[in-house]
This record gives C-alpha cells, sequence and structure tokens, in this order.
C-alpha cells in the first residue's frame, strides 16, 4: 500500500474538563506554559485556552477545554484526554486515502478547526459501514501549512 500523505508530527492535544479554570491554572499556572488565545463554539459546545508549547514547526498546542452545557453533545470533557491532533501534509489526500481504507469518520468533513487550520477527525470508534477507527481515540488530521510541511518533511 502506497500512502499518499505524511504524518508529520503532533500538533495538539486536547484537555478536557468542566472547570477549565482549575486546567489553566495547572497548565499555565504551574507549568508556565504561555497561553496563546482562546476559542468559543456553541455548535462545538467548547470555550477553550489555547496554549503553546515550544516554537516554530515543532511547536505543541494544548487545548484546555470546557463545555458550555456539560449536558449537551459533544462533551468536550469526556473522556479528559479528548483528542490527540496529528500535523498531516496533504489532508485530501489522506481523508481521500483513509477513507478507501474503511476509515469511519465523524460528521463535518474538512472544516477550518479553531487555529485556522483545515481539520478532519477519525471517529473512535468503527462500525459495520466503516470499520476502521482510531481505536478508541480521537484523532484529529490537521493540515500543515507550507513551512511545517518544509521543515517536517
Amino acid at each position: 500500500m502506497t500512502r499518499p500523505f505524511k504524518v508529520l508530527g503532533i500538533q495538539q492535544i486536547a484537555i478536557g474538563g468542566l472547570d477549565k479554570g482549575a486546567l489553566t491554572g495547572l497548565w499555565s499556572g504551574l507549568f508556565g506554559i504561555e497561553k496563546v488565545g482562546d476559542y468559543v463554539s456553541e455548535s462545538e459546545n467548547v470555550d477553550e485556552d489555547i496554549l503553546r508549547l515550544g516554537s516554530g514547526p515543532h511547536a505543541v498546542e494544548i487545548d484546555l477545554m470546557q463545555p458550555l452545557d456539560p449536558e449537551r453533545s459533544p462533551k468536550v470533557h469526556v473522556p479528559t484526554l479528548n483528542h490527540v491532533g496529528l500535523w498531516i501534509d496533504d489532508l485530501p489526500a489522506a481523508v481521500e486515502w483513509l477513507t478507501e481504507q474503511g476509515m469511519r469518520f465523524t460528521p463535518g468533513g474538512i472544516r477550518k478547526g479553531a487555529s485556522g487550520y483545515d481539520v478532519c477527525f477519525l471517529h473512535p470508534k468503527g462500525n459495520e459501514e466503516t470499520p476502521r477507527s482510531g481505536e478508541g481515540v480521537l484523532i484529529e488530521l490537521v493540515q500543515a501549512p507550507p513551512e511545517v510541511v518544509a521543515e517536517l518533511s
């Protein structure tokens, strides 16, 4: 099998909880990781702090997420380690190829993510129609910008 894309590295980890303040207190306050942004989305039921660990193309984003409504889906706080994001050099090619391999994606297709990059998600569980999955983990595929592709390829 010839894979038409490369996974270049970890783009982000996303951690959820009912109290984003406690998460921020740990990651920014005690660990000293810089907060670089905020993101709020009613449709994604999320209020998040965006932190950055490192610099340049090797930087890893840490998203600290709190649900706007804990009773509504998606439940960004369940599980607490919500998802892992991977830099992908050619996201459309990856989605096409993975679909051909029977990969199950979450609804929504490729779209702009909180940091402005095109993203899509591998579903944590397969089903009869699309048996391949993230094997219990929600995985975000993130289109790497040209400078990251150049540095990490």
